[in-house]
């Protein structure tokens, strides 16, 4: 197949070594001329990462000629730039092209699942979603990984298997977008209190109790959002949970640790600002959607107080132990 893969984020280069290695040839699409120009010249894509590109991966700066008679869209951009992206995609985008989300999050102000954003800017008919336990250096490394694909048909699954299945990658096939969604990206937002709890100086028992918890609380905003309970069972779930609350390589994480060790403000800033944290920009969406819908969520409120009201990063411990 020939795919376009649009975004040129670390993740959207691990996805795109994981397809040409099936033999299908990747054209990524990058806002940034510069970027195109490196890429032309050494073949990777510092700053992003100093990974070898190889020439079955073309980069381009030209939304049209990444569109242009493609058979496989992959969505891999920051979840807040996904509307912003959609709306350039739009008039080269044949509406009956299979398209992969892989960014993960919810649209700040309208709360909208990224899912609903490709559907009303794009009109496309044959969604994906994918989500799962993957760090980008794993997929680079070719280690055996386990992926949730949520679709609105079997030709978007058809395709999706197509691209991304092979003895390393296993996909497993849902139709339940909305919770799939909202595991992949909440599971950031609880990165960032196992992180306090990290940088509070707490062990891996205090993290586990944590995520066991979280599982509850997610499980129950399923069932009030009128998606599968189950969901919370999947590598979409409880496998991404796992690995992002449970792992200093999560950008959440780290950016929690900081917030746990009591660090100054401005370098807090600093951090976000040079590191995509999903888990800050979803944490502001999630707040909105459950306050919006009257959904009562207290593990969030208490990230939100930490992260955004600057509250003493213990109020998560003393939540832990008195939640009923």
């Amino acid at each position: 197949m020939k795919i376009s893969v649009i975004g040129t984020g670390i993740y959207g280069v691990a996805l795109s070594l994981d397809m040409v290695s099936n033999g299908h040839t990747v054209t990524m699409w990058t806002e940034s001329k510069d970027l195109e120009k490196h890429f032309l010249e050494k073949h990777d894509l510092k700053p992003i990462t100093d990974v070898f590109i190889p020439d079955t991966i073309k980069v381009t700066s030209d939304i049209k000629e990444a569109l242009e008679n493609t058979d496989f869209v992959v969505l891999a951009t920051s979840a807040k730039y996904v509307r912003e992206t959609c709306q350039s995609m739009r008039r080269y985008f044949n509406t009956l092209t299979p398209i992969c989300i892989a960014s993960k999050g919810i649209e700040n102000n309208t709360y909208s699942f990224l899912s609903d954003i490709v559907r009303n800017e794009l009109k496309a008919k044959h969604i994906a979603v994918i989500s799962g336990p993957t760090f980008a250096i794993d997929l680079i490394n070719n280690e055996p990984v386990g992926l949730s694909v949520a679709v609105t048909s079997n030709k978007a699954f058809k395709c999706a298997e197509l691209a991304f299945a092979n003895e390393r990658v296993k996909l497993r096939e849902n139709r339940d977008l909305d919770g799939t969604q909202l595991c992949g990206s909440i599971k950031n937002v609880i990165a960032i209190a196992a992180g306090i709890l990290d940088g509070l100086g707490f062990s891996e028992s205090t993290r586990a109790f944590l995520i066991t918890e979280s599982m509850h609380d997610i499980k129950e905003l399923l069932v009030k959002l009128e998606c599968n309970p189950k969901t919370i069972l999947s590598f979409a779930g409880i496998g991404d949970l796992m690995l992002t609350a449970g792992s200093p390589k999560s950008r959440n994480y780290r950016y929690g640790k900081l917030l746990g060790e009591r660090q100054e403000q401005e370098k807090i800033d600093e951090y976000l600002k040079e590191n995509t944290t999903e888990g800050y920009y979803t944490l502001l969406s999630i707040k909105g959607l459950t306050k919006n819908r009257k959904i009562k969520m207290p593990i969030i409120n208490i990230i939100y107080d930490i992260a955004i009201n600057h509250k003493d990063p213990e109020i998560l411990v003393d939540f832990l132990i008195t939640k009923a």
